[in-house]
């Protein structure tokens, strides 16, 4: 990602990621766990990147979740507890690929059937508080 700051592509990123949280909701205790962790990850990608296009410095490191909280971190001091909240978020399998393909499950495991005994609630509920964070993060810039 080698983009620059940009406040306003940051309000379109965090616009998108605002809504996501409710398609996750929508698809709780609806037998697709896979689908409320893959759309958790979403909003935190996007909440991650609007956090990151604040800056005024091109971002050259590692794109995933983990990448970016730890960059984040190490530029915003108040974000400390940042890289905490999101191992714990990628500890209960939020994750954009495991979520949607096959190929991570041990064959015949789908997605679909691969995170039964989640707190889908949880999740969610400690996802929009990262969102909340970030949300506050970019809107001080």
């Amino acid at each position: 990602m080698a983009q620059t700051q940009s406040v306003p592509k940051a309000l379109r990123w965090l616009c998108q990621a605002t809504s996501d949280p409710q398609a996750a909701h929508n698809d709780i205790r609806h037998c697709c766990p896979n689908w409320v962790l893959f759309k958790v990850h979403q909003t935190l990608k996007k909440v991650l990147v609007a956090s990151v296009l604040c800056h005024g410095e091109a971002f050259k490191g590692p794109e995933g979740l983990m990448g970016l909280a730890r960059w984040l971190e190490a530029k915003e001091p108040e974000l400390r507890g940042l890289v905490l909240n999101m191992q714990w978020l990628c500890s209960c399998s939020v994750d954009g690929k495991a979520t949607q393909y096959p190929n991570y499950h041990p064959f015949p495991m789908t997605p679909s059937e691969a995170f039964p005994s989640m707190d889908e609630e949880e999740v969610l509920k400690q996802a929009q508080k990262v969102l909340a964070t970030l949300k506050g993060h970019v809107g001080r810039k």
